[in-house]
């Protein structure tokens, strides 16, 4: 009979405030919409600077993708070698080279380079992120304070693409990735100053490949990792469809300005925000499970209602927005549940289990973000037919797997 994993004791702990590790997770899982959603108000403008193809312009989000979702294989092995903290100072300069590389870019085949060392870099710190939550904290207590990072998280997800809109309006294209730079010179400070080494005990076997093999069949055949991944992998897939196509849905069918689809997408940033505060009061209510499934409704409504609206003809930018809100509260509930939830059978390959969760998210986006690049036909529906079709899967995973496999045990009370 297989032993359960057992958490390093508390006492073994580092210490560190529950403050400092939400306003951690805020910086480092926020770096994902600042790296996506702050430069997405430009990317009509740099496409036709640079006489690029619409194809070729997906290329700047689902190469960075692609190469955030593999380096997690990467850097999840080597988090648990040698701690959080030495890697994420790494990390962390890599991405801020990369994105100063990508502003000053010639051409748009070397901002696809440079967005692909960006991509690699910001799966570290996204890696890292998630892991130092299962070294300090036991699953249920670890999504309470998930939630409140995904909730700085969304505050930054809100500012970006108005701050990417404005700057592209009066600076031109490459201001909003000039501003991705210095955020991530921020994130370098504060991890340098702020930040301590929250593994308490480092594997040394983490990178031999018998070892390694063994942790990853461990995870990968876990009943309760599938089910969150699938959660986390479903409801993400319609976010980057959103990401994705939004800009030349709102600026180029739509005929919103610039700063007028900033503040369109920063709206749905709030929404999310709402969700991660419905999602800490109904974990303290009705636990994981309980709040992905009353999330899930939300996900469900949002998915179909913007497929209905975009097959009816509706082209209208409530009939895009209203939809938005909904799936965009439902993914503030699912991120910081499915995150947590996933990792959470695994103290001890914590970074093994973040990078593999990780790399299943990335390559549903890839993919999506493939279709997206080909797919825009001047109207809504590919947007909305992609968004309607993970809404429905996030729906059914949250429903079915994550109420059979994914509930957690509860903590004692006295």
């Amino acid at each position: 009979m297989p032993v359960p994993p057992v958490s390093p004791p508390a006492a073994s702990r580092p210490a560190v405030s529950s403050g400092v590790v939400a306003l951690a997770l805020a910086l480092l899982l926020g770096l994902q919409p600042v790296t996506t959603d702050l430069y997405l108000p430009a990317l009509p403008r740099l496409t036709r600077a640079f006489g690029a193809t619409t194809a070729q312009s997906q290329l700047t989000m689902s190469a960075l993708i692609l190469a955030f979702g593999i380096g997690q294989l990467f850097w999840g092995p080597v988090a648990d070698r040698f701690g959080r903290r030495p890697v994420l100072l790494l990390s962390l300069a890599l991405y801020t080279l990369a994105s100063a590389g990508g502003a000053a870019a010639p051409a748009i085949e070397w901002l696809i380079l440079w967005r692909t060392l960006q991509g690699a870099a910001l799966a570290a710190a996204v890696v890292c992120a998630r892991a130092m939550v299962r070294d300090l904290y036991e699953p249920h207590e670890g999504a309470h304070v998930m939630s409140k990072g995904m909730s700085g998280l969304g505050l930054i997800a809100i500012s970006s693409p108005i701050l990417g809109g404005a700057l592209a309006a009066t600076l031109g294209w490459r201001a909003p990735l000039g501003a991705v730079a210095a955020i991530g010179a921020i994130a370098l400070a504060f991890v340098a100053l702020r930040l301590p080494e929250s593994l308490a005990q480092r594997n040394p076997h983490a990178l031999r490949l018998g070892p390694l093999a063994v942790s990853v069949r461990e995870v990968l055949a876990n009943r309760t990792f599938r089910a969150w991944s699938a959660l986390v992998a479903s409801t993400y897939g319609g976010l980057f469809a959103i990401l994705a196509l939004s800009s030349f849905v709102y600026i180029e069918v739509l005929g919103l300005t610039p700063g007028q689809y900033g503040i369109a997408l920063a709206s749905g940033s709030v929404a999310y925000l709402l969700g991660t505060f419905f999602c800490r009061r109904w974990l303290l209510r009705h636990g994981l499970d309980g709040a992905v499934r009353r999330g899930a409704c939300f996900s469900l409504a949002g998915g179909v209602s913007m497929a209905a609206l975009a097959l009816a003809g509706v082209q209208e930018v409530w009939a895009v927005l209203l939809p938005q809100w909904l799936y965009g509260f439902g993914h503030g509930i699912h991120q910081p549940c499915g995150q947590t939830g996933a990792v959470g059978p695994f103290p001890r390959n914590a970074g093994v289990a973040s990078a593999l969760n990780g790399f299943l998210l990335a390559a549903t986006a890839f993919v999506v973000g493939l279709w997206v690049g080909h797919a825009m036909d001047g109207s809504t529906r590919p947007l909305g037919l992609v968004v309607g079709l993970f809404g429905i899967a996030t729906a059914v995973v949250g429903w079915t797997l994550v109420q059979r496999h994914g509930v957690q045990p509860r903590p004692r009370t006295a």
